[in-house]
């Protein structure tokens, strides 16, 4: 089941691009990246609401904050970042270099969670890498 929503991830993904290169003229790209998190608020509230797991806050500990509260301002950055760069540059070139990140979470799922890096892990990284310099050349 983890590789359905993996892939509905990605077709998901490619569309916030294109949806968002398309959007984002003539709007300043923080203005565009707040607009786009209120909807991805209001839509995740939503979820937790019609789930009815609303209940479950108090549940949480307080590791589990600290490491959502680092991850969200992490995702406010990579946002941030990525619609000032589709903002000036092509979707097709900043997309790949944005999907560096699979190739950075690899290093660090080794180097923090202690993950296996095996050779298969290397080759692919390797492969991403060259790929994207590729498609950015």
């Amino acid at each position: 089941m983890w590789f359905l929503f993996a892939i509905l991830s990605a077709v998901f993904a490619a569309l916030t691009s294109i949806l968002a290169k398309i959007g984002i003229e003539g709007v300043n790209s923080n203005l565009a990246t707040a607009i786009r998190t209120v909807v991805v608020v209001i839509m995740s509230w939503g979820i937790v609401f019609l789930t009815n797991v609303q209940g479950q806050i108090a549940e949480i500990s307080r590791k589990s904050w600290i490491f959502l509260i680092l991850s969200g301002l992490a995702t406010g950055a990579s946002w941030l970042c990525y619609y000032h760069a589709l903002q000036v540059g092509e979707a097709s070139k900043v997309v790949p270099v944005d999907k560096l990140s699979v190739v950075i979470t690899l290093i660090l799922a080794f180097v923090f969670l202690h993950e296996d890096f095996t050779a298969r892990s290397f080759a692919g990284c390797v492969l991403i890498g060259a790929g994207t310099l590729v498609m950015v050349l």
